[in-house]
């Protein structure tokens, strides 16, 4: 009998435990993104899914530059950022037409490149960053 008990409490911690460490995680993807040691540039969606937050870690040089491009490599977009401290940045794409997009970021001697894919959903505009 107090076997039967002990192992029903553990059962009953166990299942506890797996259910408040999924909780844990079913969070995080609604935390915001922040740049890690090496990671200078992070991104995250606005609100109302209209476009980009781009985060900006501390730069350097104290400026980063954005360069949007499409399909066609034709420069839509140079944008350039002061970053001597962190810094946040939205970028509306609703406004872009279907298709392909570029996104590079040159910052701390580095470049980060993404693919972004603008699409119709219904009757909003969407969007995704390719990984």
């Amino acid at each position: 009998m107090k076997t039967s008990i002990k192992l029903s409490a553990l059962f009953v911690l166990l299942t506890a435990g797996v259910f408040a460490t999924t909780v844990a995680k079913a969070d995080e993807g609604n935390a915001d993104i922040t740049p890690k040691a090496k990671e200078v540039v992070s991104f995250k969606a606005l609100d109302h899914d209209r476009g980009l937050k781009v985060n900006f870690a501390k730069t350097e040089s104290g400026k980063s530059v954005v360069k949007v491009y499409n399909k066609d490599n034709e420069l839509l977009l140079k944008d350039i950022v002061p970053s001597k401290t962190d810094v946040s940045k939205g970028y509306v794409l609703n406004g872009l037409a279907d298709g392909e997009y570029t996104m590079e970021i040159y910052t701390n001697n580095q470049v980060v490149k993404k693919s972004i894919h603008v699409y119709q959903d219904g009757d909003q505009k969407s969007f995704y960053i390719a990984q």
